[in-house]
């Protein structure tokens, strides 16, 4: 007997018709066409069917697929951009993590989900992260340097945006602080002030803060009022879509 079930995979909301007695991943394979999680063992062992429930690896052949009602799975297909590979992908692929490729997807998303979770992991806890997956032909060791070096990339990209908005919330406040005070007062430009609020402040002795609030003061805002908003630097996220086909094998 089948029944509809509610899905969301990689962002994206599925209602299918599956028997009631499916797995996860039989849901995933054979309901949505989805066959980057591969079927190895199907009794919870080789770790080459892991995908994440609402960011946690979970092995999707021993898992019901009604158990994913009501959350978020992430599959290997939703780990890549349009048309490029996710840092730990390409770093797999640099390292030689990445072999035959049967267990590549569940080892690829249990240490995405450590990761997330850990985004500076040391050698030993990406071990015990990809305890639970099997491979047969790297030796391991290979994919321990494709986890690091994917850490490694990941915090220099941090790193470098946390710069980025740091220069920009410093080049805000020299805007700020170069406004010229006087009888008519030169009001900033800046991000936290409506340009409806700028335009009724028509009077000498009235001018917006950088929260849109009107004060009045005959002198003119001073240069400790008319500050700017600093807009807070953005953090990288993966982008959920369709992986390239080096890390999508239809085996």
């Amino acid at each position: 007997m089948k029944a509809i079930v509610a899905l969301t995979i990689n962002g994206d909301r599925h209602e299918v018709a599956v028997p009631e007695h499916w797995t996860l991943l039989e849901a995933l394979r054979y309901g949505l066409g989805l066959t980057g999680s591969k079927q190895g063992c199907d009794k919870g062992d080789c770790g080459a069917c892991t995908v994440l429930l609402d960011d946690v690896p979970v092995l999707a052949c021993i898992t019901p697929v009604w158990e994913a009602e009501g959350g978020h799975v992430t599959t290997v297909e939703g780990l890549a951009g349009p048309g490029a590979l996710s840092p730990l992908q390409q770093a797999f692929a640099e390292t030689g993590a990445a072999q035959c490729g049967f267990c590549t997807p569940g080892i690829l998303m249990s240490a995405h989900a450590l990761l997330l979770r850990d985004p500076a992991p040391t050698r030993d806890a990406i071990k015990d992260a990809l305890a639970g997956n099997l491979c047969r032909c790297t030796g391991y060791t290979k994919i321990l340097d494709a986890v690091e070096l994917a850490a490694q990339r990941l915090k220099a990209v941090e790193l470098q945006e946390r710069s980025g908005g740091a220069d920009e919330r410093k080049s805000g406040g020299d805007a700020a602080s170069s406004g010229s005070v006087g009888a008519s007062p030169t009001v900033p430009a800046t991000a936290g002030v409506r340009a409806d609020t700028l335009a009724s402040a028509g009077s000498a002795g009235e001018w917006p803060d950088a929260n849109g609030h009107v004060h009045a003061n005959a002198a003119g805002p001073t240069p400790t009022d008319a500050h700017a908003d600093a807009t807070a630097p953005g953090r990288t996220e993966f982008i959920r879509s369709s992986a390239p086909p080096l890390f999508r094998s239809e085996g």
